[in-house]
Order: C-alpha cells, then structure tokens, then sequence
C-alpha cells in the first residue's frame, strides 16, 4: 500500500504535512482503567482551560481553521475533528470511552490540539491518496449521517474517500476485531520534520504499549510525499 500527499495541496499550505503509524498485531479492546482516567482528567483540565482561554488561542486550533479556509472550507460551518471536541468539553459534554484505538485517538487530538483518524487496514482498497473533496465526495460518517468533503482535505483509496480531518467514514472504522491499522496524524503545518517525527513516534509508542503488536512511523511533507506500506492485508468489496 503506498500512501501519497497531492503534490498541487503543498501549493497552498508548504507546510502541509501527515504522521503516518502503520500497526500491526495490535489488540484492540476495552480501554484499561489508566486510559480511561487519564482521559477524562485531561477532558476535566481542558474543560477548566476553555473557561478563560479563547478557542483561537490553542495554536493547533488556530492553525488548522486557516489551513481549512487555504482549501477553500468554512471552518465555521465544518469544523476540524480538533475543533468539534474542544467545544464539546468547553459544554462539559465530555466524550465517553469506546476502545484502546478510538481513546488514543481522540487521547492524541485533544493533547497536540490536531485532527486525527485511525482506520482498520484490512478495510482499505488498495492506495491511498490525500486530496481535496470534489462536489460529489462524501461518506456516512461515525457522526451517523452522510457527510460532503467538498473542498475538505480526504483520505481516498481505489474506493472511495474513507477519511478526513473533518469526520471519518462508517466503512473503514477500527473495532475489536482490527489486528492492523492506519493511524493518520494530520499534524501543524508550522511543525519541522524533526518535531513531527517525534510526536508521531511518541504516539505509535504509547499506543502499542498499551494494544500491543508493533508500529512503523513515518511523516510525509513537501519533500517527502509519499511512503509505501508493507505487510497490509488486502481488501475485496
């Protein structure tokens, strides 16, 4: 599986850049009661922080509404997945635990202030390609309505879009029954390729102490677009 930027995207943001986990042999169940607590006192801080601190402060926040307008979306009507749950806890409305993957997940958006997706691999056709959203792009979403990613950056495969810093797809969604995935960082465009490897790195590091199995990270900017996977299971619809 070779995973690739649009190279005409680095036109509008240079900075523009992913972190990439490839797991595989992971584990994937209930979230232990360390996960579970860590979380929810994060969200309990972050709840506390929001009350004197504007949404527009948090730099990750910040940077990913201009890289949405630099496509040409309305951040104020289709916010980035960061965005959507900092203002869920800013209404207290803290997010309940699923499992290990999508409490990591949503454990690293809230820490780097970034959108961020994991998906089931053997779920996913083929290669993957990030663009922006035509008119026609869109999926049913984990939000349980079809979403439309016009002018929304997409992660694409020989499918259809299953992925975005907006909200992810029904079709590739991790569960217990995932032993390999793709964990998608969609990290500040303002970060040097020093920083984002060690934050991707930090990452895939504390997800497989805790799901086990192995990780193999990489980032992927203007200068290095594209990395190819190995060890995927394929996919037939």
């Amino acid at each position: 599986m070779k995973i690739t930027i649009d190279e005409d995207l680095f036109q509008l943001v240079p900075g523009l850049k992913l972190g990439i986990i490839h797991y595989t042999k992971i584990t994937v169940s209930e979230s232990p009661q360390m996960l579970k607590g860590r979380l929810q006192l994060f969200q309990e801080q972050l709840f506390f922080e929001l009350d004197t601190k504007p949404l527009t402060d948090f730099r990750g926040i910040q940077e990913w509404r201009e890289t949405w307008k630099a496509f040409g979306a309305d951040p104020n009507r289709y916010r980035p997945s960061a965005e959507a749950l900092f203002r869920r806890i800013k209404k207290q409305n803290y997010l309940r635990t699923v499992h290990t993957a999508v409490d990591l997940n949503t454990f690293f958006s809230l820490q780097y202030e970034i959108p961020a997706g994991i998906y089931d691999l053997g779920k996913i056709v083929g290669d993957v390609h990030l663009t922006v959203g035509g008119e026609e792009d869109g999926y049913d979403g984990l939000n349980g309505r079809f979403n439309s990613l016009h002018r929304i950056l997409q992660l694409k495969d020989e499918y259809s879009p299953f992925g975005s810093p907006y909200v992810d797809s029904v079709r590739t969604a991790v569960t217990e029954e995932t032993t390999d995935a793709l964990h998608v960082l969609f990290l500040r465009p303002s970060m040097d390729k020093e920083e984002a490897l060690q934050l991707t790195t930090a990452c895939g590091n504390m997800f497989t102490s805790i799901s086990g199995g192995e990780s193999a990270c990489f980032v992927l900017n203007e200068e290095s677009p594209s990395v190819m996977l190995n060890g995927s299971k394929p996919f037939h619809l």
